[in-house]
């Protein structure tokens, strides 16, 4: 969970591992403030059918790269999405 003082919101990390392999992997920032369709995904990862990252109600492919680079990605974006509400949140 994102602490209210934060921006508030839910971050989803679902790993799959076969002998230390990531197989599988849905990586998910949830806010409904932010964004309310998708279920309120505002930005993710996952590899269900084919790497993909959504954001906002939009998926686009995305070339095949580690799950660290993906992970690391991840963590970039909805950091700046957070920072960037929040910056529009207290003008």
């Amino acid at each position: 969970m994102v602490s209210r003082k934060r921006g508030n919101g839910t971050l989803r990390y679902e790993v799959w591992q076969e002998k230390g392999v990531v197989t599988r992997y849905n990586l998910a920032y949830i806010n409904h403030l932010i964004y309310n369709g998708d279920n309120g995904r505002v930005i993710g990862y996952d590899n269900r059918h084919g790497h993909h990252r959504h954001f906002k109600g939009t998926v686009e492919p995305i070339d095949t790269i580690s799950f660290e680079e993906i992970e690391g990605h991840f963590e970039q974006e909805w950091t700046k999405v957070l920072e960037e509400y929040n910056a529009q949140r207290n003008r």
